[in-house]
């Protein structure tokens, strides 16, 4: 193939793993706020749409990963562009996950049979979690779409506030349980949601991570979030 067909089928290839991959992104943030949203209305409809927003993901990352594959080996592609591909190739599992822990949350909410969750309006911070790592995932899913590696430089940090919020989520479980004001297996799923919720935001961090790398080239450090708070604790 002479070399500027070569160039224009590598761009066209790449301008349809972009728009694959932006379509993923957007369902699988979909399938995170109509989890939560079933959660909170215990509405079995909802969850169920979510059951099959997964099995579009699935699908979905199974034709990006051919996609990829076919790229690699057909165009040979270096430096900007081979990250490109290889960074989605890596975005796709983690979009996946977050697909899977929405799923899980949506199965949750099905198992309180349409009732309202008992005790859940009282455990005000599990609502607050679920607003940043949704946050969390939009913002790195902005990124990728923009190739915008500014935006998530700090996506740890912001990771560090759920971290914060999972373990007093936790607390504020066993707190209610203990005192009697919420049933033993309402508060059970109400941890397994926390720890949901916790995960898709590591997710949104290693997506923010990958979208560095792919635009600058640049890998960030992983600092523990110990010591960044001693950072910020030494900073004028």
């Amino acid at each position: 193939m002479p070399e500027k067909a070569e160039r224009k089928a590598l761009a066209q290839g790449l301008a349809r793993l972009k728009e694959n991959m932006v379509t993923l992104a957007e369902l699988s943030e979909l399938a995170i706020r109509k989890a939560v949203d079933s959660l909170s209305r215990s509405d079995a409809e909802v969850a169920r749409e979510v059951f099959t927003l997964d099995q579009e993901l699935y699908a979905l990352q199974e034709e990006i990963e051919s996609n990829c594959v076919d790229l690699i080996a057909l165009h040979a592609p270096v430096a900007r562009d081979l990250r490109a591909i290889t960074t989605s190739l890596k975005i796709t599992t983690d979009l996946d996950r977050i697909g899977r822990y929405a799923k899980d949350i949506a199965e949750i909410a099905l198992q309180f049979r349409g009732q309202t969750p008992p005790g859940l309006k009282d455990i005000v911070k599990i609502p607050r979690m679920a607003d940043l790592t949704i946050d969390m995932v939009d913002r790195a899913v902005q990124a990728f779409v923009n190739r915008d590696a500014e935006s998530v430089r700090n996506v740890m940090e912001v990771d560090d506030a759920v971290d914060n919020l999972h373990d007093e989520v936790f607390q504020e479980v066993v707190e209610h349980m203990r005192d009697g004001n919420l049933p033993i297996e309402a508060g059970a799923r109400y941890i397994l949601v926390n720890r949901h919720l916790e995960r898709i935001a590591d997710h949104a961090v290693n997506i923010g991570e990958r979208v560095v790398y792919m635009v600058t080239g640049d890998r960030l450090p992983r600092v523990r979030a110990a010591d960044r708070a001693k950072a910020k604790k030494r900073s004028p």
